[in-house]
């Protein structure tokens, strides 16, 4: 045995001996302990989270996402009074423009996001809809997981829906469909697509 190896061969009994006396078991294959814990606590002061002034508005709830999940959020909406609306599509108006403004510096810190985008609208029936149909400038189909998600959600939890934990959601053309947001959806939204269902008109 050449020096070198033997140097090696030393080394390697010496430390097999410090952890046998250490009570650890030396091993050749990597060891999983699980995920490291989270330094996202999706905990944030309201102040941190809404940034409307809560004296000035109605107080609503919306979901964002936050270690993969939906969470309720409380925010405080001004509801517009423009005539040609409807209660119920001002108020959707309201809780589509808090889903896509984007969180605070607070939220952002606490693991809050959202995947609406900026200038997104929404409108009331077509002709044949049905009368609780919410109609948003963009196709259901063509959102992304999390934002179809946040939306349904949002929604069927609020006063735009009929408070069955559902919601009639369609884009510019098509037929609208009957969206819910279940346990499954909120837990999973990225990969648990809101059931949905034909509706009649």
């Amino acid at each position: 045995m050449t020096g070198r190896r033997l140097k090696a061969a030393l080394a390697t009994a010496a430390l097999a001996a410090t952890l046998a006396s250490c009570g650890i078991r030396s091993t050749e294959v990597p060891t999983d302990f699980g995920a490291a814990p989270s330094r996202v606590p999706c905990v944030a002061s309201d102040a941190g989270i809404s940034p409307q002034d809560a004296a000035a508005g109605v107080p609503v709830q919306i979901f964002l996402v936050c270690s993969s999940q939906l969470v309720t959020v409380d925010r405080t909406v001004r509801i517009p009074t423009e005539k040609a609306s409807t209660d119920r599509v001002r108020i959707a108006q309201a809780l589509l423009d808090e889903l896509s403004a984007p969180p605070s510096q607070a939220a952002k810190a606490a693991g809050y996001a959202t995947d609406v985008r900026r200038g997104m609208t929404v409108t009331g029936p077509q002709r044949d809809d049905p009368d609780e149909t919410l109609r948003l400038n963009r196709s259901p189909r063509d959102l992304s997981a999390h934002a179809l998600a946040q939306i349904v959600c949002t929604y069927a939890d609020s006063a735009a829906s009929d408070g069955d934990g559902s919601v009639i959601l369609g884009g510019p053309a098509g037929s609208p469909r009957r969206y819910e947001c279940n346990p499954e959806v909120r837990a999973r939204p990225g990969t648990v697509a809101p059931p949905s269902r034909a509706v009649e008109g």
